[in-house]
């Protein structure tokens, strides 16, 4: 089969776009449209909604929302991302992590009142629109990169667990309850005793169908027969005299534009949740974005994600909705299906429409159980193995980190979560900028290059000389841990040191603390008899060294002075202290 031929603009990278057709991305693509990809377009639409309609359907009740309420967000998410957004194949809604974010925030917030709840889950939406305007007017979009793939890795199989064990009591068809996952699990083990059989049985054979559909028929709307079914097998069989909880009658007709009913003073939490969903929401839609661009051949613009993103939860926020997302899974559904455009996005907020319109009445008898089970489903991506053993082989560092982020999901909760994810990523860049390698250098033999002793114990250590290089940018908060470090080794070393060489090869950064503690090791050194000579420091660390007057008093900073040029002079004799043959003049 030959592939269709993709536009140049698809293939290489052009020139960035500038103007008002960089925040309007429709400008970029329409001129371009190939009336070809309209039928493509067309029918992912109406893929992209017989897949979301039942998944959202789910996912509103896992936020404790009215399930149309879930539709409402596929419907305006959408509508508003397709005139706004840089991927052309990302498909915006609800999704599991937020919607049990918002489920299990809001509900404390709420106090049991059904109609403050719908509010604060609608100004939460706002806020998130807000934060990320602010964010792309302000070109934040990658502070998100300080957020670790291995925090995020645990945080998702944690959130996929909680998520999971709040369905479960419907799948048993019993009441469930508790606030904590541990809590939950000790109540829903007391109830076990008065499972549902029939439910249990529908839910299990309804999972088993799912699962199949995944795997043999991916990317088609199986969860949209399978809701079908079970209506059916509702209404008209005794099934639905036993027991079983269903969806119960919609309200007709599109959502209405509607301002939430409170202000951010009126809720305590609302910015924390809003902020935390904000971070969940930019991160899943980000990576799914670039996963489908590049499997198309195309780049998206993180920035203008910010945009179209803010732009879509401020739709949902305004029009009954809670926050939204672009997931990978209904992205994937929507690329598979032939998407070319955000047009489908449009022909999938159109049959959505006319599906609230027309056919809500269809959906009264549909069974709670079988959209537990539309959830567990979709939440079983949350967990990668395959990753986590992966990190385990590669850093055990990295996949402790990832467990912290994993167990206070489940001790703390998912906002708490959140938040604590943020945090363990801060500290652990922190850890990492404030702890630099110091690598002790040795000339690798029958060359005149010097490497880590530590990788390469057969380097060759040279009498008298200690040679040191900070890996890492010299700054304020490290420059302490590496004079401690340097010391350490002086002292710890086989035989009296004579010159100090400090290689700042692989420091592009040298602020005024690290060269003022350069000056003061310089001093001290000094005082016991010992030589400082600074080698290959790039241009910016040279400017400032030499203004703090370094090269007065540990020789010449040029950069045609090398490691080896340094300890040829000091093996020959002269006197180390002095600048070197090429003479100061060469900067």
């Amino acid at each position: 089969m030959i592939e269709e031929p993709r536009p140049v603009g698809e293939v290489l990278s052009m020139a960035p776009v500038t103007g008002w057709r960089a925040v309007f991305p429709p400008a970029q693509w329409l001129p371009t449209y190939r009336s070809q990809w309209l039928a493509r377009d067309t029918i992912a639409g109406v893929t992209l909604a017989a897949y979301g309609i039942p998944v959202s359907l789910a996912y509103a009740t896992l936020a404790g929302l009215p399930p149309q309420y879930g539709i409402y967000c596929y419907l305006v998410g959408g509508l508003a991302y397709a005139l706004f957004g840089s991927s052309r194949q990302l498909a915006i809604g609800p999704t599991s992590a937020i919607s049990m974010l918002v489920g299990v925030t809001v509900a404390n917030m709420a106090g049991g009142d059904p109609a403050r709840f719908v509010s604060i889950a609608a100004l939460t939406a706002v806020l998130i629109a807000i934060m990320c305007l602010i964010a792309w007017i302000l070109r934040l979009s990658s502070l998100v990169n300080f957020i670790s793939e291995t925090i995020l890795l645990g945080f998702k199989a944690g959130a996929a667990l909680t998520i999971a064990l709040t369905q479960l009591p419907k799948l048993f068809g019993v009441k469930g309850g508790g606030e904590q996952f541990f809590e939950r699990i000790v109540i829903l083990a007391g109830q076990l005793p008065e499972t549902n059989w029939a439910v249990l049985a529908f839910g299990v054979a309804t999972l088993v169908l799912l699962l199949l559909g995944e795997k043999f028929l991916p990317g088609r709307p199986v969860s949209l027969l399978i809701v079908v079914v079970s209506i059916i097998l509702l209404s008209f069989t005794p099934l639905g005299s036993i027991g079983f909880k269903v969806v119960g009658a919609l309200p007709r007709g599109l959502p209405e534009f509607h301002l939430p009913g409170l202000r951010v003073r009126d809720v305590d939490g609302v910015i924390p949740l809003a902020f935390a969903c904000l971070l969940l929401s930019y991160v899943e839609s980000v990576s799914a974005a670039r996963a489908i661009a590049q499997a198309n051949g195309y780049e998206i613009d993180p920035r203008q994600e910010l945009l179209g993103l803010g732009v879509a939860n401020m739709a949902a926020g305004l029009f009954q909705g809670y926050p939204v997302a672009g997931g990978l899974s209904q992205s994937s559904v929507n690329d598979k299906a032939g998407a070319k455009t955000p047009l489908a996005l449009v022909f999938a907020s159109i049959t959505i429409a006319l599906c609230l319109m027309f056919l809500t009445g269809l959906l009264t008898n549909l069974p709670n159980v079988v959209l537990a089970a539309i959830v567990l489903v979709a939440v079983k991506g949350l967990i990668d193995i395959r990753e986590l053993r992966h990190v385990w082989r590669v850093s055990r560092y990295e996949f402790v980190v990832s467990m912290i982020a994993f167990a206070s999901v489940l001790l703390l909760g998912i906002l708490q979560g959140v938040i604590v994810a943020v945090l363990v990523s801060m500290l652990l860049l922190i850890r990492r900028a404030a702890h630099p390698h110091v690598a002790n250098l040795g000339r690798i033999p029958a060359t005149r290059r010097y490497s880590d002793i530590e990788r390469h114990p057969d380097n060759e250590v040279i009498p008298g000389v200690l040679i040191f290089r900070v890996e890492a940018s010299l700054l304020y908060f490290n420059a302490e841990h590496v004079r401690a470090t340097v010391w350490d080794r002086i002292r710890s070393s086989a035989e009296p040191v004579r010159l100090l060489i400090c290689d700042l090869s692989s420091s592009p950064v040298v602020d005024l603390a690290g060269a003022r503690m350069l000056a003061t090791l310089h001093s001290a050194l000094s005082a016991a008899g010992m030589h400082l000579r600074i080698v290959s420091a790039h241009a910016g660390a040279r400017d400032i060294l030499r203004a703090e007057g370094l090269e007065e008093h540990v020789g010449y900073l040029g950069r045609r002075v090398s490691v080896d040029d340094v300890i040829d002079q000091f093996l020959s004799g002269a006197d180390i202290g002095q600048a070197s043959e090429t003479g100061p003049g060469i900067r």
